[in-house]
């Protein structure tokens, strides 16, 4: 794990400490990243000016999706390699799922879909900050943060399964700096920084 990662993770951290907050966000980002790529996954390559081919072994073609995800997988693939590799096995499983929802349903139901999986993946993050962690979500400070939370969620997963201590040592090391009934909490409040 280099240090910006560190950084970066325990800062991320600091705005995630209530576990229905990070349920919620488990739950947020999977559906947001599904209804992201959903409308990509039936753009065809050729929609590019690209020829269309497809992954051999798993006959799934690739698409405008496959081609803008490859960015995002990389960043978190060079943030932490083990944890990027899960992602991108991730990626591929909802890849997939796109690809199904998009060649089993109408132009209108994607769309639909999509506007579903949208709402309930915002939905779900407020949720989560204002009713468990009561506290504004972190890209508000930090926008950068939109991209740490896929890897936040997987660094939670490698934990729980009892693997990488070094990250449980760095989401375990940032103190809860705000008691949860402190003033602070109040509707327009400031929120000091550990």
């Amino acid at each position: 794990m280099n240090s910006y990662f560190r950084r970066q993770l325990a800062d991320y951290v600091e705005y995630h400490r209530d576990p229905w907050n990070c349920a919620m966000h488990v739950l947020g980002i999977v559906v947001l990243f599904l209804g992201a790529i959903l409308p990509l996954s039936s753009l065809p390559l050729g929609s590019l000016g690209l020829s269309s081919w497809a992954i051999p072994a798993l006959g799934v073609p690739v698409t405008v999706a496959t081609i803008a995800v490859l960015p995002v997988l990389t960043y978190w693939f060079l943030l932490d390699a083990a944890l990027g590799t899960a992602i991108v096995g991730a990626a591929i499983v909802l890849l997939s799922v796109a690809a199904i929802i998009v060649a089993h349903a109408t132009a209108a139901a994607m769309w639909s879909i999509t506007a579903v999986l949208i709402v309930i993946g915002i939905t779900s993050q407020i949720v989560g900050h204002r009713v468990f962690e009561q506290r504004q979500p972190a890209l508000v400070d930090n926008p950068a943060h939109l991209l740490l939370g896929p890897m936040f969620v997987m660094a939670k997963l490698f934990i729980a399964l009892g693997f990488r201590n070094d990250l449980a040592a760095v989401i375990a090391q940032v103190p809860q700096t705000i008691a949860r009934n402190s003033s602070l909490y109040s509707e327009g409040g400031s929120h000091p920084r550990a």
